[in-house]
C-alpha cells in the first residue's frame, strides 16, 4: 500500500515523523473524550460521600489514561492482521509499519504497569481490582472472532471508567448498591450502542472475514434499532443515578438538565445515521459523543458546585 492508497482514518493527526503523534494516533487518544468525562462524574457523586483531593484526581486521570492506552493498544497488537486487509484500517500504524509490534507491545506494557501502580496509589480496593479491570478489556479485543456480543463487552469494559472513579474516592462500594450499578451500565449501554453504530461500516467486510458483530447477525437496519435500544437505556440509567442521589433532598435540578440534554444529542446522533447512508458515521460516533460526555460530565459538576453540602442521607438511604 502507497501512503495516499487510502484516506487516513478521522480522528488521527498527519504525525510527520513525530512519534508522540504516531503513538497518539495508534491509541486514537481523541477518543479519551468519551468515558474520562464519565470517569470523573463517578468522582463528583463520589464527593458527596467522602472528600476529594487533587492529588486522588490525578492519580484517577492517570490510571484511566494508563488503561485506555493499554487497551486500545492491545486491541491494535492483536487485531493487526485483520486491520491489514481492511481497507479502511490499512495505514493504522502497525499495518502500515509506522510501528512495530515489539514497540507496542512495550508500550502497552509499560501502560498496565502505570495502571496498576495508579491504583494501589488511590486505595487498596482500587489495587486489588485493577489486574481484573485489565483482563477484562485484554478480553475484548478477541470477542469480535466468537461473538455477536462484542459491543457490549466493549461497554462493560468502558463502565469500569465511572465505577473505578467512585470507588477511588469512597474505597467502598455505593449505598444503596444498585446506584453504582445503574451508573455502571449508563457507560455499558452507551460504550455499546455508539459501538454498534461504529461497526455499520465494517459490516460487509467482517462477513467476508467470518467476524462477529450485531451488524453482521442482524443486519445494519436491525443493528439500528438494537443501538437506539440501548442508548434508551442509557437515558433511562441516567434517571435512575440522579433519583437515587437527590430524592428528597430539594436539588438535582442541573443533574436532571444533563440527562436531558444526553437524550437530546443521542436523538440527534441517530438522525445522523441511516442503514444505506454512513456519511456522517464519523459525525455521530466522534463528535455527538464527545459532546455528550463533557456536557453531561459539566451538568453534574455544576449541581455538586451549587450544592456544596454533602447529600449523605440521599446517599446511605
Amino acid at each position: 500500500m502507497t501512503e495516499l492508497s487510502t484516506p487516513r482514518e478521522g480522528q488521527t493527526f498527519a504525525h510527520r515523523g513525530s512519534r508522540w503523534l504516531v503513538y497518539a494516533n495508534f491509541v486514537k487518544l481523541p477518543h479519551t473524550l468519551f468515558a474520562l468525562p464519565f470517569a470523573l462524574v463517578g468522582v463528583v457523586l463520589a464527593s458527596y460521600r467522602a472528600p476529594v483531593g487533587w492529588a486522588t484526581v490525578g492519580w484517577i486521570v492517570l490510571a484511566f489514561t494508563c488503561a485506555r492506552f493499554a487497551a486500545m493498544g492491545f486491541n491494535r497488537i492483536v487485531d493487526r492482521e485483520i486491520d491489514a486487509r481492511n481497507p479502511r484500517t490499512q495505514r493504522r500504524e502497525i499495518p502500515s509499519g509506522v510501528l512495530r509490534v515489539t514497540e507496542a507491545s512495550a508500550a502497552v506494557a509499560v501502560a498496565s504497569v502505570l495502571f496498576v501502580y495508579a491504583a494501589w496509589r488511590l486505595n487498596p480496593l482500587c489495587a486489588a481490582l485493577s489486574p481484573a479491570a485489565l483482563a477484562w478489556v485484554f478480553f475484548y479485543s478477541y470477542t469480535k472472532r466468537f461473538t455477536r456480543w462484542c459491543h457490549l463487552v466493549l461497554g462493560v469494559g468502558m463502565s469500569i471508567a465511572p465505577v473505578g472513579g467512585y470507588l477511588a474516592v469512597t474505597g467502598q462500594w455505593s449505598r444503596p448498591w444498585w446506584m453504582l450499578v445503574a451508573l455502571a451500565l449508563v457507560v455499558a449501554t452507551w460504550g455499546g450502542g455508539f459501538d454498534v453504530l461504529y461497526a455499520l461500516q465494517d459490516a460487509d467486510f467482517d462477513r467476508s472475514q467470518g467476524l462477529y458483530s450485531l451488524p453482521v447477525a442482524l443486519g445494519e437496519r436491525h443493528a439500528l434499532f438494537a443501538a437506539r435500544l440501548l442508548h434508551l437505556g442509557t437515558v433511562v440509567c441516567l434517571a435512575l443515578v440522579g433519583w437515587c442521589v437527590f430524592a428528597g433532598t430539594g436539588a438535582g435540578s442541573l443533574y436532571a438538565l444533563g440527562v436531558l440534554l444526553a437524550a437530546a444529542m443521542l436523538v440527534y446522533e441517530h438522525s445522523l445515521v441511516r442503514p444505506n447512508d454512513f456519511s456522517r458515521l464519523d459525525a455521530a460516533f466522534f463528535t455527538m459523543n464527545g459532546v455528550i460526555s463533557i456536557t453531561f460530565f459539566a451538568c453534574v459538576l455544576l449541581e455538586r458546585l451549587v450544592h456544596r453540602a454533602p447529600l449523605v442521607t440521599a446517599l446511605v438511604r
